[in-house]
Parts: structure tokens; C-alpha cells; sequence
């Protein structure tokens, strides 16, 4: 497709909506999902250095 503006691009036709929401819901759940990961090693982290450590198995 051509578009002769710039505004027409970020129109798209008609379907901006839909397909700069999707972009949008896409950068979201991405940078959701970083943030979640990033919490759960702290949690993982945490709760290793609190727990006593294991014994040496034996051989």
C-alpha cells in the first residue's frame, strides 16, 4: 500500500483501531510479562537465601 501522508499511514485505512490496539495489547503483555519475571526471581532469590542450606550429599 501507498498512503500520501503520514496521518493516512497512522489511519490505516480505517482499521487504526484494530490494528494499533493490537500493537498496544501486544507491548503491554510483553512488558507485563518482563516485569512478572523479574518479580519472580526476587521471590525465588529471596526465599533461597532464607532457607537453611542442605547438607552435602553423601557419597
Amino acid at each position: 500500500m501507498n498512503w500520501r501522508s503520514a496521518a493516512e499511514f497512522f489511519a490505516m485505512g480505517g482499521y487504526a483501531p484494530f490494528v494499533w490496539g493490537a500493537y498496544g495489547l501486544t507491548a503491554a503483555l510483553m512488558a507485563l510479562e518482563a516485569w512478572l519475571a523479574v518479580r519472580r526471581r526476587r521471590r525465588a532469590c529471596a526465599e533461597a537465601a532464607r532457607e537453611p542450606r542442605a547438607r552435602e550429599p553423601l557419597r
